[in-house]
Parts: C-alpha cells; structure tokens; sequence
C-alpha cells in the first residue's frame, strides 16, 4: 500500500512537470513569435541605422492622363499612367502602372508611416510614403484597384527590405501595413502612422499630377503642364 502511493505521487509530479514544461515552451514560442517586430524595432541595428539613412522627400511621384474616351453612356473613362520614384531620388523610377479609371477625377489613397525623433535618436523624424489604392470620383474605396499589396516590400524602400534578413522582411512589412487599420498600434516604439484617404485631383490631357509632401508629411498634388 505504502509502494502504491508512493508510485501515485511519483506519476502525479511526472505528470504535473511535463504540463509545466510543455506550458514553458508553448508560452516561450509565443512570446517570440509576437514580440519578433518588437526585438526588430528595438535590436536591429541595420533597420534602425538604414531608417535613419531616409532622407527628407519633396517629391515621390507622379500621374499622367495618358488617354480619356466614354463608354456606351456617354461617361468618362481614363487611362492614367501612375509613376513611383525612388526615395530620396525623384528622377529615379522605381514602379510604372496603368489603371484604367471611371471618370476623371482621381482619387489616391497613401499610407504615411512615421518615426519619432526619439527612435531615430537626432532630433529629426523620419518617414515611409506607401501607396495602396487608386480609383474614381464614383468608385467605392472597397472596389479600388490596388497600388501597393497590402504587407509587400515597396521597391522604392529596397534599402530597408535589404537591412533584414530574409525571413524577418515580411515580418516588418507586415507589421508597418497592418498601421493602415490600427495606426497606433507600434506607438510604444516610436512608430505611428497617417492614412491619408483624400489626395484627389482632376486628370487632364497635357498635365502632369507630381505628388509632393509638404512640412507635416502630407501628401499633395501639383498641376504642371508638359514642357
């Protein structure tokens, strides 16, 4: 009788060790996986060094009217050739699209990610100008076509992709997208966003749209004629 309850109390300390040493690594795997964009903000010396490398942007692209016809009813249709330029680099064409619009009024939805001074530690902050959707006047947002896919690697920020590594770049893409629905949500580390849903302008022929940034990072269009 003393053997046997001995033998349970030797199975029960088994039983209950095994439970908590499968809860430590269970808890162990989840606080990794969702503290991996934390130690990326907060431990990656390349990310922080090549965010703090972005330079400050007047001009990140720009749109043309490439052609204008109408449909059966008699409505507007556009073509509208869509420009991104590389960062810090306005001459350099990093993307090249053609959206076939209705109408001809334009609207361009832009995600506006920013840096505090204090994570990028010089008095200065720093942002990211990612673009998501473009659709007309009489166009629900919903039915937008696509700029940018949601949590892809814009080329023009290729030098903050290339500071990751391979298997954490859509980790931190994910996570800078993910602030278009929750703008807050890397505000403890010094990363909040804009989203930007009323940068709109009227495609005419002979007419070049350049979407610049003014002092508080908002983007804007500038009417220029062709030379």
């Amino acid at each position: 009788m003393c053997f046997q309850r001995t033998s349970g109390k030797v199975i029960v300390n088994v039983a209950i060790t095994a439970a908590l040493i499968t809860a430590s690594i269970l808890g162990l795997s989840f606080y990794f996986s969702s503290s991996t964009i934390h130690s990326l903000l907060t431990e990656n010396h390349q990310l922080n060094k090549a965010i703090r490398n972005l330079t400050e942007e007047q001009q990140i692209g720009y749109a043309t009217l490439e052609s204008q016809t109408n449909d059966a009813l008699g409505n507007v249709e556009s073509l509208v050739r869509f420009v991104q330029t590389a960062a810090g680099n306005p001459d350099e064409v990093v993307s090249e699209q053609l959206f076939h619009i209705k109408g001809d009024v334009v609207h361009f939805d832009a995600l506006i990610v920013k840096f505090s001074n204090e994570y990028v530690k010089d008095g200065k902050g720093r942002s990211l100008f990612l673009w998501r959707r473009i659709y007309g006047e009489d166009t629900p947002p919903g039915e937008a076509q696509l700029i940018e896919a949601p949590g892809g690697s814009p080329e023009r920020y290729r030098i903050i992709t290339e500071s990751l590594r391979l298997k954490n770049q859509p980790v931190f893409w994910e996570a800078i997208w993910s602030l278009a629905n929750d703008p807050a949500r890397l505000n403890e580390y010094g990363v909040s966003a804009v989203y930007g849903n009323a940068i709109y302008t009227q495609m005419q022929p002979g007419k070049i749209n350049i979407f610049k940034i003014d002092s508080t990072g908002q983007i804007y269009p500038e009417l220029l004629s062709f030379d």
